[in-house]
């Protein structure tokens, strides 16, 4: 059976998650533009995925208090 790893699980999310994306650049001074962006360091994205993570792990601890 094959499996695909980068499905989305929920497509209606896509966009909602491409806002978050972006903000996340802003917050972290990365120029990211809607489509390819191959020119980017590896730094630069991961700065962004990391900027994602930390607010999603705040977002969490803030729904636990």
């Amino acid at each position: 059976m094959s499996r695909k790893s980068n499905r989305q699980l929920v497509p209606e999310a896509k966009e909602g998650l491409d806002r978050f994306k972006m903000e996340a650049a802003n917050e972290v001074g990365v120029n990211l533009k809607q489509g390819y962006n191959g020119d980017l360091t590896s730094r630069e994205n991961g700065s962004v995925g990391g900027q994602m993570v930390k607010k999603m792990v705040q977002s969490y601890e803030d729904g636990l208090k």
